[in-house]
């Protein structure tokens, strides 16, 4: 699952890439800086796996993960070709959650595209740039259908009308994903979930109504920067703690993820899946044999795993749940699976 990381140039986008995979990036102070993405894997903070490694030692301990990818800044333009910016919005398509980066902090020596510290006016700047690009998505394909439909068959007939749905949708300034249009194949940018993360420096701006929704963030990106160099021991000898855990557990939630953990004599791990999945798909994360074969699987909740002390307890007492194909996977299950 790959979570993008985009906004205008300059508003701390390769800074909070760098401290959150702790990889060295390019982070200088010009618009496009960054041109082709940098990609990183970000390991998921989980108490539950903690505790789980706590009760059952391991050789090895293995975190959900999420991928981020640092994509160079967008311009108002950018769905004409302006900043390259037909290059950076076919990197958007890629990825499953937007997470876009609002400068919400004023300094003189770092410019700003547009002159100017105004969060509201560039989230309205890229979203009309991400429905433009849409649009073209949008018309190319209507313009192909309307010919094709002819043939009156009927799955034409009914993508047709949707797609003349999402048209209507994004001229009116909507996002698909506000619309209730499924058109899957087209990848369209305004499908997907978008976080806000306003960089901030300094004093924690008030928030506003609309700005303390579930969608929204504040961050000191810089501070996370620095904090990323230090060591835990070091960070709390300073009192400072980092917030990113916090950003990385609300992409994990926009992604519509749960985790379920599997354990063996060598290791513990956990594994991210989409809600909603069966217990055979779940298993082809870990091998294709244990969906293509798979038989049944013992499941039991972390927590009663911890308290009952062992899988063989866990037996015995009658705590195991067996369960078949049709099972579907629930945050925090340990999972056997049988082959």
């Amino acid at each position: 699952m790959k979570v993008g990381i985009v906004g205008f140039p300059n508003v701390g986008k390769s800074t909070l890439f760098k401290a959150l995979t702790e990889k060295s990036v390019d982070i200088s102070n010009y618009p496009f800086c960054t041109i082709e993405p940098n990609v990183g894997v970000v390991k998921v903070a989980d108490k539950r796996l903690n505790a789980l490694s706590d009760k059952f030692s391991r050789d090895k301990v293995i975190p959900a993960a999420i991928e981020f990818v640092d994509i160079a800044g967008l311009v108002k333009g950018a769905s004409r070709g302006e900043g390259l910016g037909n290059k950076f919005l076919a990197y958007i398509r890629e990825v499953d959650v937007i997470l876009e980066v609002v400068r919400f902090f004023g300094n003189k020596e770092i410019a700003h595209v547009e002159n100017k510290i105004n969060p509201q006016s560039d989230i309205e700047t890229i979203n009309t740039e991400l429905i433009l690009a849409d649009l073209q998505t949008i018309d190319n394909r209507l313009t192909k259908l309307e010919k094709e439909a002819k043939s009156q068959d009927k799955a034409l007939l009914k993508e047709l009308e949707l797609v003349k749905l999402a048209k209507q949708c994004l001229e009116q300034g909507n996002f698909i994903k506000n619309c209730n249009i499924e058109l899957p194949d087209l990848f369209l940018l305004t499908s997907k979930p978008v976080l806000y993360l306003y960089n901030y420096s300094g004093k924690k701006p008030d928030l506003t109504e609309d700005l303390a929704k579930k969608e929204h963030l504040f961050l000191d990106v810089k501070i996370e920067e620095e904090l990323s160099a230090l060591s835990k021991e070091e960070a709390e000898e300073m009192g400072l703690e980092s917030q990113l855990n916090i950003l990385i557990n609300k992409c994990f939630d926009f992604l519509n993820l749960i985790t379920f953990f599997t354990m063996n004599e060598k290791e513990i791990r956990a594994w991210e899946v989409e809600k909603d999945t069966k217990v055979p798909q779940a298993g082809g994360k870990i091998h294709s044999d244990f969906e293509e074969k798979f038989i049944r699987a013992e499941v039991i909740k972390w927590d009663t795993l911890i308290d009952l002390g062992s899988w063989h307890q866990a037996r015995d007492r009658g705590a195991l749940q067996t369960v078949g194909k049709d099972y579907l996977v629930q945050d925090g299950d340990v999972i056997y699976f049988l082959i």
